[in-house]
């Protein structure tokens, strides 16, 4: 077995990283790999210098590659000699010292509480199981912040109406547990009464379901966001992760500390929650300047 085959088998089974990452991670070595045998003969991905891989670096920009893809694959390679290094396989990490190339910040725009108090009060949803189902989707993403994937993927049994939580399942495996609104709670009681009308399920452990009973898919869950916002908001994107970023910004404009949001959200660290603070920055100065008598002149 080759050490890439190794490490995608690591990343799978040691880092559970989805079997779609793993495939990213490896692309990115053999693209890299076919660079070294295009430009330097003989010479294998283990034995490799931070200067080749810097012409490969200079290789990606001169294509006009963005400094967003060229610094994807560069942490694909250094997850690599990281692994190799774990292994002792090679004795220096020629990516150690690297830095990512600079990419610029892209604000983004969460939707507003009047855009989500119209799709949530203002639209006429289908009656019985699929209009149930809609709004339950998008009221679910906007209180609780959960991932695509993760709703996707909610199992009946891991919803406990008596105590109001959910158990979620989100990346490499980490389970948090997530309060849920009464509201909410009651809005799942009256789908899952609906839900058990259907002709056919075949997916019966997940809570959300296709009128054909089987289980929700990414491409259905995106589109149905994107309808429903689109007729109340005008901005470019219209997605489920927008309404992850949403409850963020909603919760710190409404005084939720930092720390209880970065665990809702189920983040492994303090920094992935804080880009979530620019548009709570942008409402404090707004406030600021309205308040504040020297600005009252």
């Amino acid at each position: 077995m080759s050490n890439q085959q190794k490490f995608q088998d690591y990343l799978l089974k040691e880092k559970n990283y989805s079997v779609h990452t793993a495939l990213a991670y490896g692309k990115d070595l053999q693209f890299f790999q076919k660079f070294l045998e295009t430009n330097f003969d003989n010479t294998s991905l283990e034995e490799v210098s931070y200067t080749l891989i810097r012409s490969w670096i200079v290789l990606m920009v001169d294509a006009e590659m963005s400094n967003t893809s060229v610094n994807r694959k560069i942490a694909s390679l250094k997850a690599f000699y990281k692994f190799l290094l774990k292994t002792k396989q090679i004795e220096i990490n020629p990516l150690a010292k690297h830095k990512a190339l600079k990419t610029p910040k892209k604000i983004q725009i969460p939707f507003s509480e009047d855009e989500l108090n119209k799709v949530l009060n203002q639209i006429h949803y289908k009656e019985g199981f699929e209009g149930l189902r809609d709004k339950l989707i998008i009221d679910l993403f906007y209180t609780t912040g959960i991932r695509r994937s993760e709703l996707i993927s909610l199992q009946i049994n891991n919803v406990d109406l008596i105590n109001g939580t959910i158990k979620v399942i989100g990346k490499r495996n980490k389970e948090r547990i997530i309060p849920l609104l009464l509201i909410i709670a009651e809005q799942i009681k009256a789908y899952i009464a609906d839900r058990k009308a259907l002709t056919i399920i075949n997916d019966e452990n997940f809570l959300f379901l296709l009128s054909n009973g089987n289980k929700l898919n990414e491409t259905f869950v995106y589109r149905l966001i994107n309808d429903y916002f689109s007729n109340v908001s005008e901005k470019v994107k219209k997605s489920p992760h927008m309404l992850r970023h949403t409850f963020a910004t909603h919760m710190l404009n409404h005084g939720a500390d930092l720390n209880s949001i970065k665990e809702l959200l189920g983040h492994s660290s303090l920094a992935s929650t804080q880009v979530y603070t620019h548009s709570s920055l942008e409402e404090l100065k707004n406030v600021y300047r309205n308040a504040h008598p020297r600005n009252q002149k």
